[in-house]
């Protein structure tokens, strides 16, 4: 399912025109991602919780070259799935 499929979803099932729907899911995903710039964990019940982990620095591979490379630590965005939609899941 692609960004656009999901908006016709939400138009069709909320009864609302796309362009409104369009505007809905785009804020959704701007809210999460600022209260995640912003260091917060975003929890959506009986769905997930969307977080900012660290990642230590390391040393890689260049695999053309097989030279040894410093990666620097950084900040990745992680999802842990909540028990009601593993389980969504998992009844198929």
């Amino acid at each position: 399912m692609k960004k656009k499929d999901l908006i016709a979803e939400v138009a069709s099932a909320a009864r609302i025109s796309r362009k409104e729907a369009e505007t809905v899911v785009n804020l959704t995903f701007d809210t999460i991602i600022e209260k995640l710039r912003q260091g917060e964990r975003v929890q959506i019940s009986g769905f997930g919780a969307f977080e900012v982990r660290g990642r230590a620095a390391r040393t890689g591979r260049n695999l053309k070259t097989g030279e040894s490379v410093d990666i620097g630590e950084s900040r990745v965005p992680a999802f842990k799935a909540g028990k009601t939609l593993k389980d969504a899941v998992s009844e198929g």
